[in-house]
C-alpha cells in the first residue's frame, strides 16, 4: 500500500480534531501532500475512528485516483484548489469548529488577544464570505483571503487551517479554537476585548520558531517583552 504511515498519520489527526471538539462524527476533512505531489485525502462521510489507513485515498492534484476504493471527500476540489494555489502548504484541515464559527457570525476578523493564536496562526483570522460544503469556493475564499496566515473563517459554515505538515495544521486549528472561545468569553463580559500589538504579535510570531525540541536556542533580543 502506498503512503502507509503517512495515510495512518491522516486518520489520527482526524481523531484527533474528534477529540478536541474541532468536528462531530463524519464533520471535516484532512488533507496532506506528498513530496512527489500526491495528494492524501480523507474518504466522504466516515468517522475516524472508524477508517483504516486503506481508507484515505491517494489521488493526483487534478483529483484522479492513485489508490483507493473510497469515495473522496466532497470538499476536494475546494482542497486541490488550495494545494494548486499554495505551494508552500503542504496539509489542509476542515472542521465545523463551534466557538471559531460563532465568531464568523459576528465579526469580520478574530484579533490577536491571546499569545497562543499568532504562535500557531502566524496573525489575526480573517472571516471570508459563505461558501457552501463540496464547493471551489471554499478553497478560493481561503486562497484569497489566508494571506500569510495559517487559517481563515469560512462564515456560517467552519474553518480551513494550513500548515507546511499536518501539525502545523493542528496547531493551527486547535489554538484557533482556543482563542475564540476566549475572545468569546471576553466579549460576553464587555463590548470590547484587550488585543495584542501587532509588535507583540511579531514577537509571538517569532518567539514560536524556536518551541518544542531540537529547535536552535532562542536569541536573546526575543526574550525581552514587547510592550
Amino acid at each position: 500500500m502506498m503512503f502507509e504511515k503517512e495515510r495512518q498519520e491522516v486518520q489520527k489527526a482526524g481523531m484527533t480534531l474528534d477529540r478536541y471538539g474541532l468536528i462531530a462524527l463524519s464533520g471535516g476533512n484532512v488533507s496532506l501532500r506528498m513530496p512527489g505531489g500526491e495528494i492524501l485525502v480523507t474518504p466522504s462521510g466516515m468517522i475516524y475512528e472508524d477508517m483504516t489507513a486503506s481508507d484515505v485515498l491517494v489521488m493526483d492534484i487534478e483529483g484522479t485516483v492513485i489508490e483507493g476504493e473510497r469515495a473522496a471527500s466532497v470538499d476536494t476540489v475546494a482542497l486541490l484548489y488550495i494545494f494548486k494555489h499554495m505551494p508552500l502548504i503542504n496539509a489542509v484541515i476542515h472542521t465545523h469548529q463551534p466557538f471559531a464559527t460563532a465568531v464568523g457570525l459576528v465579526a469580520d476578523e478574530l484579533p490577536c488577544i491571546v499569545t497562543t493564536l499568532p504562535n500557531a496562526t502566524k496573525g489575526p483570522v480573517k472571516v471570508c464570505p459563505f461558501s457552501s460544503a463540496a464547493s471551489v469556493d471554499m478553497g478560493i475564499q481561503t486562497v484569497e483571503n489566508a494571506g500569510d496566515t495559517l487559517a481563515v473563517i469560512l462564515k456560517n459554515h467552519g474553518v480551513m487551517a494550513l500548515g507546511k505538515n499536518l501539525k502545523e495544521a493542528l496547531y493551527s486549528c486547535v489554538y484557533l479554537e482556543e482563542a475564540a472561545k476566549t475572545y468569546v468569553f471576553a466579549r460576553s463580559m464587555s463590548d470590547t476585548a484587550a488585543c495584542l500589538s501587532p509588535d507583540q504579535v511579531r514577537q509571538a510570531v517569532e518567539t514560536f520558531k524556536y518551541y518544542g525540541q531540537g529547535k536552535p536556542p532562542m536569541p536573546e533580543d526575543l526574550r525581552k517583552t514587547v510592550s
